[in-house]
């Protein structure tokens, strides 16, 4: 599995500019609103240094990393659900994302307006949010409808049960509040997945916030958990976009910044996802996968193939460390540190995994 991230905001917010810098991608970028109408889609690669470690140790010809896709969609604006602005319809574009990220607009610069004609982020992020709710209550009125027309031709306690609800989802949305606020039983935490709310998605925020701000930025005005915010300079992000690796680390440092925004942005839809990284590694190919945290070890085979998962034996395993440290998978063998996990194996973030397999 990948992970796919729909960037969403206001128009002039620098959203267009940040997905540009983040993919390395050319897009319009023009400063009036509404320059983006057709979604823009880039594919990056997840840095991971111990990916490329593995790749050293095993001579690898082939080194694949695990990849983000960015899907960036034209501005929204208050009222869109009313038809304002180019209206709510290309919110689809992002319904298949797994998370959504809202780029606020924190810097200020005269140049640049803004479409509300003043800088205030919690104003902003209200104004997204609800035009996500609004979006979201259309979609849970045209179940109800379908629910209770299947209704007609013989009522049960499970219609019942969808009708009351979608119908306190209903009035939860109404209130202003998101999807994912909505506490729900196991049942009907597996009904709520199949409606696809935008809502129901878990949502985090990127500050676009001028260079001088980056290191004072203080998360808490926004009015939302701190741990869902990142600062970023779409600015600087641009730059790092055009540097090497090697001066894009120096130029980092310069700047007193531990890592870029779109490694910040990768790591944090990680972590609200709960995803890890596993790896495989030989001569032909180091490669790295994602899964969700927990999976076991059939689960994590069947990300390569599904015969993997369905015809498991075992999986031969050691950490990324060991890996490189012992110099790869003979001599870990050789010292008796390649171990032999079966079915219940949770798997590890940064385990080195190669599956038996038979079918």
């Amino acid at each position: 599995m990948s992970l796919k991230i729909g960037i969403v905001g206001l128009p002039n917010v620098g959203k267009s500019t940040l997905f540009k810098a983040l993919t390395k991608k050319q897009i319009d970028i023009a400063n009036y609103p509404f320059c983006t109408i057709e979604p823009n889609v880039g594919v990056v690669e997840v840095p991971d240094e111990r990916l490329q470690k593995l790749a050293v140790v095993s001579q690898s010809q082939k080194v694949v990393p695990a990849v983000v896709e960015f899907v960036d969609i034209a501005g929204l604006v208050r009222n869109a659900h009313e038809g304002e602005g180019l209206g709510n319809k290309f919110l689809a574009n992002i319904r298949e994302a797994d998370a959504i990220v809202e780029v606020v607009r924190v810097f200020n610069d005269d140049n640049i307006i803004h479409v509300d004609g003043t800088i205030d982020p919690k104003r902003d992020i209200e104004v997204i949010n609800l035009e996500l709710i609004f979006t979201d209550m259309d979609t849970v009125k045209k179940r109800v409808d379908k629910v209770r027309s299947e209704g007609k031709a013989g009522m049960n306690k499970e219609i019942e049960a969808k009708i009351n609800f979608l119908e306190e989802l209903s009035k939860h949305l109404e209130a202003g509040k998101l999807a994912n606020d909505f506490k729900t039983d196991d049942e009907e935490k597996i009904f709520l997945r199949e409606l696809n709310l935008l809502t129901a998605k878990p949502i985090f925020y990127i500050a676009n916030v001028a260079e001088e701000q980056l290191k004072s930025f203080d998360r808490a005005s926004f009015g939302v958990p701190e741990g869902s915010v990142i600062p970023i300079s779409a600015k600087i992000e641009a730059e790092l976009a055009e540097l090497s690796d090697e001066e894009k680390v120096a130029y980092l440092k310069e700047l007193g910044l531990e890592k870029s925004g779109l490694e910040a942005v990768i790591q944090l839809g990680y972590k609200i996802l709960n995803l890890i990284t596993y790896f495989t590694s030989g001569e032909k190919e180091s490669r790295a996968w994602t899964i969700t945290n927990g999976d076991r070890a059939p689960q994590a085979a069947g990300k390569i193939h599904t015969d993997f998962e369905r015809g498991f034996i075992c999986a031969e395993t050691c950490t990324w460390e060991q890996f490189v440290n012992y110099g790869g998978e003979v001599a870990l063998r050789d010292k008796g540190l390649l171990r032999q996990e079966g079915k219940s194996y949770v798997v590890q973030d940064g385990d080195v995994m190669n599956f038996k397999f038979s079918v």
